[in-house]
């Protein structure tokens, strides 16, 4: 089978494209056929091995698994002898932070991973790009208490966090303000944003309005700059750790020495989110924005795009 590999850390240039064995499945294991896949934040920080905690998750030296990719939408091929839940042509998707190895023609996954069947009004792309962003947001929402009515922020609210951030939050019956560039306010509109705000000619920690939340779901901004704008008893959450890791700091301390508060999201089981997310997909209460959509072979020019800052939701491989 085909498939893209990288034998050492770096950016799009050590990713190469290489016939390999077609992986075989234990007592334990699905066998899949990669329909999509999608190039993320977490992919970027898997390649690079950055920051420098990531060595420790993906391989200090080098690699532990040199074909990459965490998110994955496909169907079944087979099926060890131990699974039951699924069976071969099921339509299915997951995630997995610590690499999956979905930049590949098949891949292998184990039946205690964050796995579902895909609801049937969704397709592979949709699939493959519904994970990774809505994790990552459900587990910032899920670390405070939200009310009807209570006044929220989204920073970057077009990416695939910030774009997940903003459906997630309409469940909550929220007021909604969200900050992004030019070309995105009428897309993060018709997300659910009751207010839109234009980063390219404003800063919005310089306005009057005030927060009861602020989710920062491209780590561009900081506490510090957002505490004058939040309520007494406000909350501060960034998909960052921040400069010099001051949100770990902050958030050791803030609950402490302060009415203004910073979480820090660590993110709970990708299962709870998988869960969560299928359910929203399935009812059509959340819809994954799609900026752009790769073939295969081009995986190092996704990468290069993606690492540019300026994506649109999700971007996409489409491998079938």
């Amino acid at each position: 089978m085909k498939a893209f590999i990288y034998e050492k850390y770096g950016g799009p240039e050590v990713l190469q494209l290489k016939e390999v064995d077609k992986p075989v499945p234990n007592e334990n294991e699905l066998l899949v056929k990669v329909h999509a896949t999608s190039v993320n934040r977490t992919d970027c920080a898997n390649l690079r091995a950055q920051p420098f905690v990531m060595h420790f998750v993906v391989g200090f030296l080098k690699p532990k698994k040199q074909i990459g990719g965490t998110e994955f939408a496909g169907v079944i091929e087979s099926v060890g002898s131990n699974i039951t839940a699924f069976k071969v042509g099921d339509r299915v998707f997951g995630f997995d932070d610590q690499v999956l190895s979905s930049y590949a023609e098949y891949l292998t996954i184990d039946k205690e991973k964050a796995i579902s069947k895909i609801p049937p009004n969704i397709t592979f792309e949709e699939a493959a790009a519904s994970i990774e962003g809505a994790h990552y947001a459900f587990n910032g929402l899920n670390k405070v208490k939200l009310k009807s009515g209570q006044k929220t922020l989204v920073n970057g609210a077009s990416g695939a966090i910030g774009s997940a951030f903003v459906q997630l939050l309409k469940e909550h019956n929220v007021d909604i303000t969200a900050v992004t560039e030019t070309k995105n306010l009428a897309l993060v509109k018709n997300l659910g944003a009751s207010k839109v705000l234009d980063f390219t000619n404003s800063d919005f920690t310089k306005k009057q309005d005030t927060y009861d939340f602020i989710f920062d779901a491209v780590g561009k901004s900081s506490f510090n700059k957002c505490k004058p704008i939040l309520n007494p008893g406000g909350v501060y959450i960034s998909s960052e750790l921040g400069w010099m890791c001051a949100n770990l700091f902050y958030a050791v301390t803030t609950p402490i020495l302060g009415r203004k508060k910073v979480i820090f999201p660590i993110p709970g089981p990708i299962k709870t989110s998988l869960n969560y997310i299928s359910k929203l997909l399935e009812a059509e209460k959340f819809k994954p924005v799609i900026d752009t959509v790769y073939p295969f072979e081009q995986i190092p020019e996704a990468f290069q795009y993606v690492e540019k800052g300026m994506k649109t939701g999700n971007v996409v491989i489409k491998i079938q």
